[in-house]
This record gives C-alpha cells, sequence and structure tokens, in this order.
C-alpha cells in the first residue's frame, strides 16, 4: 500500500506504432476495416448459432463464446489506438491504463481456458463418442464457461495487483500502443526483476501449459482417427484443424510475449498487433471457411434477412 501511495504519475504517453502521419492514416483505413470485419464477423456466428436450433450443441455452444471473448479482446485495445493514431500526443491516465490491463488479461486468460476447453470437447467427441452426451451436457458446459470466466478473472487480478504495487516516479512513456505488465512495470522506480519472474510465471506458465496440453489433445485425437470410417476421419480432421490453426495463431504470440521478463524484441509491436486485432478477425474467417454448419447456418440466416 505504501508503494501505491508513493505514485506520482498520472498518465502515460504511448509512442504508438510509428511518428510517420502517412503511415498512422494508412494504419487507421486498414485497422479500422479490420476492427469492423471483427465485429461483424464474430456477431453473425453468434447470432447463426442463436438462430440455429441443430447447431445448439456444446461444440458451437463454445464456439458462440470465443466469438464473444474476441469482440471484448479486441475493444479493450483497438479503439483507443485508432483514436491514438489520429492525434499527435498519445495519452492514457493511470487509472484508464491500469483497467485496459486488467480487461485485456481477463478476455486473453478466458480465451486461453476457453480454446482448451474446447479442444477437450472434441477429444470426447470423437475419443468417447458413446459418452459424449452424458459428459459434455449443458450443467457441465455452464460449469465449464463459469470456470474459465473465474479462472480469467484471479489472473487478471493477479496482474493488476503485480503492476499497481510498483511506485511510478518519472518515466511515462510506453514503447507501445496500449497497457501491458511488460513495458509499463518497466517505468516503475523501482527493481523489477521479481515483478518480472513472477509475471512469468503467472502468464507464460498459463499460455505454456495450456497449449502443450492443447497439442497433446490433438496428437491424442490425430492417433485414434485411425479407427475411424473414412468420413468420419474427414470431418474429424476438418473441425479439428481449424480448432488447432486458431490455438497456434493465438498461442504463438501469448508464448512470445510472456514467456520473457524484462526482455524487448523490434518484432513485439509486430507480434502485439497481430495477438490484439488479427487474430479476433482469423477465428470467424478460419471456423466459417472451415465449417460447412457454420456456414450453412450463415447462408440461411443472410436469405431470413434479405426475404424479411
Amino acid at each position: 500500500m505504501d508503494a501505491l501511495n508513493q505514485t506520482r504519475v498520472t498518465e502515460f504517453v504511448f509512442l504508438g506504432l510509428t511518428d510517420n502521419w502517412v503511415l498512422n492514416i494508412l494504419f487507421f483505413m486498414a485497422f479500422s476495416a479490420i476492427y469492423v470485419l471483427t465485429l461483424w464477423g464474430n456477431i453473425l456466428i453468434m447470432v447463426a448459432i442463436a438462430f440455429t436450433e441443430h447447431l445448439h450443441i456444446p461444440m458451437y455452444f463454445f464456439l458462440s463464446n470465443l466469438s464473444f471473448i474476441d469482440i471484448c479482446h479486441s475493444s479493450v485495445t483497438v479503439p483507443k489506438m485508432l483514436k491514438d493514431l489520429l492525434l499527435e500526443r498519445k495519452t492514457i491516465s493511470f487509472e484508464n491504463c491500469i483497467a485496459q490491463l486488467f480487461f485485456l488479461h481477463l478476455f486473453a486468460c478466458a480465451e486461453i481456458f476457453l480454446l482448451t476447453i474446447m479442444a477437450y470437447d472434441r477429444y470426447v467427441a470423437i475419443c468417447a463418442p458413446l459418452h459424449y452426451t452424458n459428459v459434455m451436457n449443458l450443467r457441465v458446459c455452464i460449469q465449464l464457461v463459469f470456470a474459465l470466466w473465474l479462472g480469467g478473472t484471479v489472473h487478471s487480478l493477479v496482474q493488476t495487483f503485480l503492476t499497481i504495487r510498483l511506485p511510478y516516479c518519472g518515466p511515462n512513456i510506453i514503447d507501445s500502443y496500449f497497457c501491458d505488465v511488460p513495458p509499463v512495470i518497466k517505468l516503475a522506480c523501482t527493481d523489477t526483476y521479481l515483478t518480472g519472474m513472477l509475471m512469468v510465471s503467472n502468464s507464460g506458465t498459463i499460455s505454456l501449459t495450456c497449449f502443450l496440453a492443447l497439442v497433446t489433445s490433438y496428437t491424442v485425437i490425430l492417433v485414434s482417427l485411425r479407427k475411424q470410417s473414412a468420413e468420419g476421419r474427414w470431418k474429424a480432421l476438418s473441425t479439428c484443424s481449424a480448432h488447432f490453426m486458431v490455438v497456434v495463431l493465438f498461442f504463438g504470440p501469448c508464448i512470445f510475449i510472456y514467456t520473457r521478463p524484462d526482455t524487448s524484441f523490434s518484432l513485439d509491436k509486430v507480434v502485439s498487433v497481430f495477438y490484439t486485432m488479427v487474430t479476433p478477425l482469423l477465428n470467424p474467417l478460419i471456423y466459417s471457411l472451415r465449417n460447412e454448419e457454420v456456414k450453412i447456418a450463415i447462408k440461411h440466416l443472410c436469405q431470413r434477412q434479405v426475404f424479411s
């Protein structure tokens, strides 16, 4: 509490992606289009699943939750970044910075846990199909979703506490376009080695452990497909390949950013853009393009809207 009372910094200044005005305008147009497509694509998936009765099964229940999390995750950083691209001086108050950091980690960790749950769902559906309806019933699905939000909240509270307990008494320039633990704690007026290690043990361990669990589950699924018919094997591969593409695209940047304390690379901003902006757009694209049932549901939904 004493360290928090010593805080004198009232706002932080973002350096942003670049100080080139022409590039900022180009980035604004490109990222605005990506953000609109992200919102539109994920909302369309949520609505299509909600209004298509035969999609009311665990896999699509979790997919709908993934779309909701992607909208929230992208909205934590992108609107502020789009506004800052048009400003010469990019600032954020200390309180808003902490709030952005909290919600960024909340939705990111919730997505990590949700992707792990989705892999478990596919594992049960393919490796134990006779027990699937009993194992993944509605009550279990709701409990799993509650658990992922609880886990995300606990993780985010830990990250926020590690950040606000430090004294910030001078430097206030963040070499990024949003607030996250690694760039913010570098501005603290004290040694942050222990905080950095705690950050790695929390965020890094969660990212790496869940990723290894996912790889293991998909490996088991691939091995078990040898016993399936050709049609069943193709359907399972199509579904799992889409899931695994999303896993790699999301976990790659997470592992890159959160498994190394007190180290910066020139690629950090590029990876951050991919992690906060591109991945939430790719999720609906991958699932809608590679999942025939989702494509048909979206097509029927659009036709109903046109005819109405």
